[in-house]
């Protein structure tokens, strides 16, 4: 191999390693490239991400006023002035007596609903009730004092429950020393059909007085009571009623910004030996808790009866919600 053949070959080697280089180079460039737009989008998911989380954040730790459900005994705290309070929660109660019918069965209660609204600092105006009622029959462990509209050999029937109108109101703000007081006062109204076995079609009134208090470091338990007066129609005897005693007890305890751990016994009492049928005593104890989540309260608690025609036990479970509505007029 001559001269110029050695130097045309040493060309071409160069031009090839020339030629590689500059591939090499732009293979590193698309690698920068596609890696550079990997990353903004990994960046812009991962800001977009945190961003949620902390937008769910804050929202999930907005201040909410005080709670009713799970527990019956009424709080003396008033939703706040041009708000409403939506309440829906389910229960399933086992061996339950209805007196008036005779029977005995387990009860699903759907859509146990509320609605409160805020009219002003010390008042708020709310009506409720049962969208429906389903129960399981057991047996008929006594003669129903009513006519009933159930298929021959049926063992379920359902009915719409009996709604109510109440209206509550702060008399007195709690001290350092003193609890605060309230007043509760309503109406049921007969919206159920008694020839179904569940409920009674009565026009009932209530009133009752209510106590609270706070306790320990940073106000987290909270005591609080009802104590009042019912009135309810007996469905049978003619011009008669049946005076009940009212009462609740219950507690709260809030172990962080998101649980709080609750209690009650609440029901009404008889005076009576005898009470006239469908007003006779009834009460339970829950214990269970509410959980704030994704900007609901969310609740849960285990029931037990208190009296020979209560529930034997039973779950409940629900959520509620509350939203600035509308301007209250000052």
């Amino acid at each position: 191999m001559n001269e110029e053949e050695e130097r045309k070959t040493k060309q071409t080697k160069i031009t090839k390693q020339t030629k590689n280089f500059r591939l090499f180079r732009l293979f590193r460039y698309f690698r920068l490239f596609r890696f550079s737009l990997l990353d903004i989008h990994m960046r812009a998911h991962l800001l977009g991400t945190l961003t949620a989380i902390f937008t769910l954040a804050i929202f999930i730790s907005l201040p909410v006023s005080a709670q009713q459900r799970p527990l019956i005994t009424e709080d003396v705290e008033i939703v706040k002035p041009g708000s409403v309070r939506f309440e829906f929660g389910i229960d399933f109660l086992q061996d339950k007596n209805f007196p008036l019918s005779g029977l005995n069965g387990d009860l699903t209660r759907f859509g146990v609903v509320r609605l409160t609204f805020g009219l002003a600092s010390n008042v708020e105006l709310e009506t409720g009730g049962v969208l429906q009622n389903y129960l399981s029959i057991n047996s008929q462990y006594q003669p129903s004092a009513v006519p009933l509209q159930l298929s021959t050999g049926t063992n379920s029937t359902h009915d719409v429950g009996d709604f109510y109108l109440a209206t509550k109101i702060k008399l007195r703000a709690e001290t350092e020393r003193s609890p605060a007081f309230g007043f509760r006062f309503g109406a049921e109204l007969p919206n159920s059909n008694q020839e179904r076995g569940i409920g009674v079609n009565q026009t009932n009134f209530f009133a009752t007085v209510i106590v609270g208090k706070h306790f320990g470091r940073d106000d987290r338990i909270h005591l609080f009571g009802n104590l009042g007066l019912g009135i309810l129609t007996a469905p049978v005897d003619s011009f008669t009623q049946n005076d009940v005693l009212l009462y609740g007890l219950a507690a709260t305890y809030r172990y962080n910004d998101r649980l709080t751990l609750v209690g009650e016994a609440s029901g009404r009492h008889s005076t009576r030996s005898r009470a006239p049928l469908g007003t006779e005593s009834d009460g339970a104890a829950r214990i269970g808790a509410r959980i704030r989540a994704a900007g609901l309260v969310w609740d849960i608690a285990g029931i037990k009866g208190l009296y020979r025609d209560s529930v034997r036990s039973g779950i409940t479970f629900g959520v509620s919600y509350e939203a600035s509505l509308f301007q209250p007029v000052k």
